[in-house]
């Protein structure tokens, strides 16, 4: 070969190895992302279950209701993070939960001047409720954009990802009660 096309060669081969670089280097970004919205996510929903457990036992609400609310939150505060569908199912309980013991009555009457620390706690719980919403949001979003670059074949073939686990989006039902937030 010539002198001019092992230059070539070399230089096409510096190339490529940059790019895989970049790739692979953008991919960990991405998983390191990925792992900090999971913890922030998780955080936001301790503090969800941690202020309807307050309501619950604010003494607030009917006892069947104040029952019922406390065991979900409780629920939704010792279950595993490892097995990602069961809390889904868990939080999506809460969720249903929350607008069950909230509606816009129970609501009304909680913020009147004389429902008095209703007004700090329900406070609370619409900004725990709103921060889910976004933390959820902002997670799901890294994971699909993670998910869009580990199905690229060049990733998959050239495993790329390593043994990171495939990133799931956290689906769940989120939605505050009505008159929350």
């Amino acid at each position: 070969m010539i002198a001019w096309q092992w230059w070539l060669v070399a230089a096409l081969v510096l190339v490529i190895g940059l790019y895989l670089r970049s790739l692979a280097g953008r991919l960990d970004r991405l998983h390191l992302r990925l792992a900090a919205a999971a913890e922030a996510l998780d955080a936001q929903l301790l503090r969800r279950a941690a202020a309807a457990a307050e309501v619950a036992h604010s003494g607030l609400l009917d006892p069947a209701t104040s029952m019922v609310l406390a065991d979900t939150a409780r629920t939704a505060q010792v279950t595993g993070r490892e097995h990602q569908r069961e809390h889904e199912i868990v939080e999506s309980e809460l969720s249903s939960a929350l607008r069950a013991a909230l509606d816009e009555e129970s609501l009304a009457e909680l913020r009147t001047p004389s429902g008095g620390p209703g007004r700090d706690l329900l406070a609370e719980l619409a900004s725990a409720a709103n921060r889910v919403v976004l933390a959820r949001r902002f997670h799901n979003d890294i994971a699909r954009s993670t998910l869009r670059l580990r199905r690229r074949r060049l990733v998959r073939g050239l495993r790329l990802a390593g043994t990171a686990p495939w990133p799931r989006p956290f689906e769940i039902d989120d939605a505050p009660p009505d008159g929350l937030v």
